[in-house]
């Protein structure tokens, strides 16, 4: 009995102690990359702004990980959507993207929502390269992580899982715009 007792008190101190550590984590998770696209703003806004074109360059919208996908009426601007299901993993997965806002000149924020982790936060920022030729564009993922442990240690991790992901999708981006630049 008395083993069962201090196994229960060093659990349960155990599970404090990593509540109490994670407290140190932010409560927020930022992953972001950026680039220069040698294209016309008008031609890499024109890509970030319609959902329809994104599985030619989005990680998360190749047909691999979304098999079926329903695109809002019209796909492009503040407002247009599409969802997705699909497996990945042996598991079944759902999500949704929204454009929140979308400006020509400045790109578009969005939301993201995947199964049941938290909601994403997203931007494609766009702004002239520094020699004018091209465009500088940031693409930005937020999450608010809340208080729990699990989620801080995920938000950690965030930039290590997410990053590779970000950086070839704008490699593909990339690429698509400077070939339709041509």
């Amino acid at each position: 009995m008395r083993i069962v007792k201090l196994l229960l008190i060093s659990a349960f101190a155990f599970g404090i102690l990593i509540f109490l550590i994670s407290l140190l984590f932010p409560s927020r998770a930022i992953v972001e990359r950026s680039g220069v696209i040698d294209a016309p703003l008008s031609v890499v806004y024109s890509q970030v702004n319609n959902l329809s074109g994104w599985p030619a360059w989005n990680p998360w919208a190749d047909p691999g990980t979304a098999q079926e996908v329903t695109y809002s009426a019209p796909a492009s601007g503040s407002g247009a959507y599409y969802t997705w299901t699909g497996m990945q993993h042996e598991k079944h997965v759902t999500g949704k993207v929204t454009i929140r806002e979308s400006d020509p000149q400045k790109g578009i924020h969005y939301d993201m929502e995947f199964n049941d982790m938290k909601t994403v936060n997203a931007a494609f920022e766009l702004k002239p390269s520094a020699d004018g030729k091209g465009t500088a564009i940031q693409w930005r993922l937020e999450t608010y992580l809340g208080w729990l442990p699990w989620w801080k240690l995920r938000g950690f991790l965030a930039d290590k899982l997410t990053g590779p992901q970000l950086e070839d999708g704008l490699t593909k981006l990339k690429n698509i715009c400077e070939e339709k630049k041509r």
